[in-house]
Order: C-alpha cells, then sequence, then structure tokens
C-alpha cells in the first residue's frame, strides 16, 4: 500500500487547502462579473471592452485611446477621470463639428453604453512611457464620481486604419 501514501498525502493537503479557503471573504463579487474581470474594484455592472491605445506618428505627440463602457447597473454612474498606467497625463475629449474640447465628467445611466471611438469622444495620453510599443498592452483605468474604478488592458496599435482623421483634429492641441 506504500505507493498510495503519495496520493493520499496529496488529496488531504488539497482539502485543507480547499477548508482554508472557504472561511476567506472573497476578493470580488463574483467571478462570472464581467465587471470583475475587467476591474476588480468597480461596482457591479460596469463593463470595459474594446480598448486599444493608438500610438501617434510622431514621438512626443499624445496618443488616443478607444473603447466601450456600459452600465448594467440600476443606478446611473458619473466618470470623472480617466489614466493610463506610466502615462504623464490622460484626458477624455470629444470631437464635434470639427473642434475638439475636453470633457470633465461623463455620465452613464442605467443600461446605457457610451463609446469612446475616433470622431466622438475619445482619450488624449500625453508624455507616453518609451516602452510603449505596437502590438504591446497598457491599462487604461477609468475613476467615477463616487470613487468607484474600473481597470481594463488595452491592445496598442501603431497609427492607422482609418483613424487618421480624428488624430488630425490633435494638431492644434498645445498641452
Amino acid at each position: 500500500m506504500k505507493p498510495h501514501r503519495p496520493l493520499a498525502l496529496l488529496l488531504c493537503t488539497a482539502m485543507a487547502l480547499a477548508l482554508g479557503a472557504c472561511g476567506k471573504a472573497p476578493d470580488s463579487p463574483t467571478a462570472s462579473n464581467e465587471a470583475t474581470l475587467t476591474g476588480p474594484d468597480a461596482k457591479p455592472g460596469l463593463v470595459a471592452s474594446d480598448g486599444k491605445l493608438v500610438l501617434p506618428v510622431i514621438a512626443g505627440r499624445p496618443a488616443a485611446v478607444y473603447f466601450t463602457v456600459r452600465n448594467d447597473g440600476a443606478e446611473p454612474v458619473t466618470l470623472a477621470a480617466v489614466s493610463i498606467l506610466g502615462a504623464g497625463k490622460a484626458e477624455m475629449h470629444e470631437t464635434k463639428g470639427g473642434s475638439m474640447g475636453k470633457v470633465d465628467s461623463l455620465p452613464i445611466d442605467p443600461g446605457a453604453s457610451v463609446v469612446f471611438a475616433p470622431g466622438g469622444l475619445h482619450v488624449m495620453v500625453f508624455e507616453l512611457p518609451t516602452t510603449l510599443k505596437a502590438g504591446g498592452k497598457a491599462e487604461l483605468t477609468m475613476t467615477f464620481s463616487d470613487g468607484d474604478k474600473l481597470s481594463m488592458p488595452l491592445t496598442v496599435e501603431a497609427m492607422g486604419g482609418g483613424m487618421d482623421h480624428d488624430m488630425g483634429d490633435m494638431e492644434g492641441m498645445h498641452h
């Protein structure tokens, strides 16, 4: 019966670890909640998707970030700030009627989605880390007016694929 001793020891260890985990408070509300997959600090119902950071053609210029955020919760929320890990500054902007302006906050009603896309709402990222390269990853964190946060991964892309018109609007931006 000696060949079964290592198996029995392994099973006992696994059971002890499982029982120990039973008393531990969960790190997030539920494992199946999409919001916790993209941001463990977010309240349930906030979901972000389709995130990408588009690098500028000329080094030193700002990058643009595009994504979708959805409020599946029962209460309205207000997106108050954005940040990109490692960047000097990030701001929400909106292009309307050929001009671009800063957006200080953005209300999102229950059941509503807000799309950050070329030619409309977008995030301008200044003082990019030199480590950001096309094909890599970055992280966007959204901060809401109540202090809740939602983070999501961004794919880093080189400019192209029809985004030149939006980046052209940045020519007049001086920060």
